[in-house]
C-alpha cells in the first residue's frame, strides 16, 4: 500500500514538527514523519562485523558512507568524557539519529509531502545507546520527538552559520540547525552524557533493510489496520498474531500511531522498540545471513544509508564498533523511553524532572538498566582530568540551597560551610548569598574541564561521592550547592542511591519474544 495521500500531502499520522502554533493540521503534517530508521543503522555495523574480510575492506563501501563532524556546539555545553573503570574500560555512547529528509524521489515517495522536498530535515527518531564499560550490557534510551527542551548554539560546518541558542523548543528542530552534530550537542546539554558517536539514516534504508534479512517478526493482539475515512494512520494492515513485517509495511509499524494503543506517539515508540528487539534477534539467529551474496547486498544498502561522525567514516571502523556491540548478549539489552510528562495542553512532552534525571544518572554512571550489575568497584579518575590545585588555592562559591517546596531556606548555611571548608585548608572558600536555590541534594559544580580536579577534591574533602560532581555552564568557578539533605552539621552524609530504573522509562529487555501490541479497538477488522 502507497504511503502517499491522493493530494500529495504528508500523511497525517502525528504532529507538526515544529513550535506547535500550526493547530491540529500542522500536527496532522508533523506527526507523518516518523519512521524508525535505526533497524537500517543497527545492520550497518553488524553487517560489516558479519560479511567477512572479503568484502570488509571494499574501498567502494568506503564510499558509501556519508560523514559530518560529531559536535557542532560550543565546547561550554558539552558534557564531560566519560571515566574508565578500573580495569581501564569506558563505555560506548552512540546516538542513533532517524532523519524524515525528502531529499531524494524515494524518501519523497515513502514520505510524502511533496510541498517539504528539499527543506531542513528533523530528527524525528532519537536514541541513546549506551554500552557499558565491560561490554556485559545495553541501554537504549528513546526520546519521544515531541519533547520540549533546550538547543545549545550550534555552527553549521558547511556555512559557517551560527544558530543561536533556543529555549523550550522542540528537539527535532536540532538537526535543521547544522546537522546530526546540533542534535548530539542538544542531547549532551539535556542529559550530561558524553557521546561519543553518532549514526543517521533516513526513510529508504528501512525497506531496502528489513527485505534484506528476511523481515521482522512483530505482534498485534487483534486485528489491526491503521486507517480512518479522514485519512489518517500509517496504512498497516495485521491480522492478529505474529507477522514477519517487509519493506513498505515493515515500515507502516514503525510510523504507526493511529491503531496502537492509546493512539499517541509514546505507543509508537513502544511498537519501534518490539520492532528493534525482534530484528537484533533476526540478525544474530536468522541463517540467511551466511549467505554471501545477501550479506554483500546488505552491506552495500547499509553503508548507502547512514551518516556517521567523522572518527567512524570507515568499515573498518564500523567493523570494530560491532565487535564491542555484539560482545552484549540479547537478554541484557534494555529499551527504555525517557520518563516524560505534558507540557500543559499542548501536546507536546517534556523530560519528567526526578525520574528523567534518574535515567540519565544511570546511564552516565555506567549502571545497568536490567538491575542485573555486580557491585562496581571504584572508578578511576580519567588521566585527561587536570590535578587539582592546592587545597588554600582553590577558590570555592557556596550556595544554600537547602529551601524546598514546604520549607525556607536554613539561614546562614552557605557562611557555616564555608567556613568549615576554611577550616579543611580552603582559604578562598566563600559564602554566595545573592542565590538561594532549591536543591534537594548536595552538589558541586564546575565550568569547565580545568577545574574538574578542584571540584572533586572539594567534594573529596566533604565526604560528597564523585557522582555528585557535575559540569556546568550556569558556574562561573567551582560552585559547593549544600542541598536540603545537609541542612544541618559538619559532617555530610550521602543519601543512598535507588539505582533501579524507573517504572516510568517502560523497559522492554531485548529477548522478551512474548511482546505484543494491544490494537485500539477503533481500529480492528474483520
Amino acid at each position: 500500500m502507497s504511503l502517499t495521500p491522493v493530494d500529495g500531502k504528508r500523511p497525517s499520522d502525528g504532529s507538526n514538527g515544529s513550535n506547535g502554533s500550526n493547530g491540529d493540521e500542522g500536527r496532522r503534517k508533523g506527526r507523518s514523519r516518523r519512521a524508525l530508521r535505526w533497524s537500517a543503522i543497527v545492520l550497518a555495523v553488524v553487517i560489516t562485523g558479519t560479511a567477512g574480510a572479503g568484502y570488509l575492506y571494499y574501498q567502494h563501501l568506503n564510499h558509501n558512507i556519508k560523514k559530518d563532524p560529531l559536535n557542532i556546539g560550543d565546547e561550554k555545553d558539552r558534557a564531560a568524557e566519560s571515566k574508565a573503570n578500573a580495569a581501564g574500560q569506558k563505555p560506548l555512547n552512540i546516538l542513533l539519529i532517524g532523519s524524515d529528509a525528502r531529499d531524494s524521489a524515494e524518501n519523497q515517495k515513502l514520505g510524502g509531502a511533496k510541498d517539504t522536498f528539499g527543506s531542513a530535515p528533523r530528527a524525528d527518531v532519537q536514541m541513546l545507546l549506551h554500552v557499558s564499560a565491560d561490554r556485559s550490557n545495553m541501554s537504549v534510551v528513546s526520546m519521544p520527538r515531541d519533547t520540549l527542551t533546550d538547543i545549545p548554539k550550534c555552527t553549521d560546518p558547511d556555512t559557517g552559520k551560527k544558530y543561536a541558542a533556543e529555549t523550550d523548543v522542540i528537539t527535532n528542530d536540532s538537526l535543521g540547525r547544522g546537522g546530526p552534530g546540533c542534535t548530539v550537542a542538544t542531547w549532551e546539554k539535556l542529559t550530561d552524557i558524553h557521546i561519543d558517536h553518532f549514526m543517521m539514516v533516513d526513510f529508504a534504508g528501512v525497506v531496502s533493510m528489513a527485505d534484506a534479512i528476511g523481515g521482522v517478526p512483530v505482534c498485534v493482539d487483534a486485528n489491526i489496520y491503521s486507517h480512518t475515512s479522514s485519512g489518517k494512520g500509517s496504512g498497516l494492515k495485521l491480522k492478529k498474531g505474529t507477522t514477519a513485517v517487509k519493506g513498505t509495511q515493515a515500515l507502516q509499524w514503525l510510523r504507526t500511531r493511529y491503531g496502537f494503543e492509546d493512539d499517541t506517539d509514546i505507543a509508537r515508540t513502544k511498537a519501534q522498540h518490539q520492532y528493534m528487539n525482534s530484528m537484533v534477534r533476526q540478525l544474530r539467529e536468522n541463517a540467511t545471513l551466511s549467505n554471501p551474496t545477501k550479506l554483500r547486498s546488505l552491506a552495500e544498502t547499509a553503508t548507502k544509508a547512514i551518516t556517521v561522525d567523522d572518527d567512524l567514516g570507515t568499515v573498518a571502523k564500523l567493523y570494530d564498533l560491532s565487535k564491542e556491540l555484539k560482545k552484549v548478549p540479547t537478554e541484557r539489552i534494555t529499551m527504555t523511553t525517557m520518563p516524560w510528562e505534558y507540557s500543559g495542553s499542548s501536546g507536546r512532552v517534556v523530560p519528567k524532572p526526578a525520574d528523567a534525571a534518574k535515567l540519565f544518572r544511570l546511564v552516565r554512571e555506567d549502571i545497568a538498566l536490567d538491575g542485573k550489575d555486580k557491585k562496581k568497584t571504584a572508578t578511576a579518575v580519567k588521566a585527561s582530568t587536570d590535578p587539582a590545585a592546592d587545597d588554600d588555592e582553590i577558590a570555592v562559591q557556596v550556595e544554600n540551597g537547602t529551601r524546598t517546596d514546604t520549607t525556607s531556606a536554613v539561614r546562614g548555611r552557605a557562611t557555616a560551610v564555608a567556613q568549615l571548608l576554611v577550616g579543611k585548608g580552603f582559604k578562598e572558600a566563600v559564602a554566595d548569598s545573592s542565590t538561594t536555590p532549591s536543591q534537594a541534594t548536595t552538589i558541586v559544580r564546575y565550568p569547565s574541564a580545568d577545574l574538574e580536579g578542584d571540584a572533586q577534591r572539594v567534594a573529596k574533602a566533604l565526604g560528597i561521592p564523585t557522582s555528585a560532581v557535575k559540569k556546568s555552564t550556569s558556574v562561573s568557578g567551582v560552585t559547593l550547592v549544600v542541598g536540603a539533605d545537609w541542612s544541618t552539621g559538619t559532617k555530610y552524609k550521602a543519601p543512598a542511591e535507588d539505582d533501579t530504573t524507573p517504572t516510568s522509562a517502560d523497559a522492554l529487555n531485548g529477548s522478551d519474544t512474548t511482546a505484543c501490541m494491544h490494537v485500539d479497538p477503533n481500529y480492528v477488522w474483520s
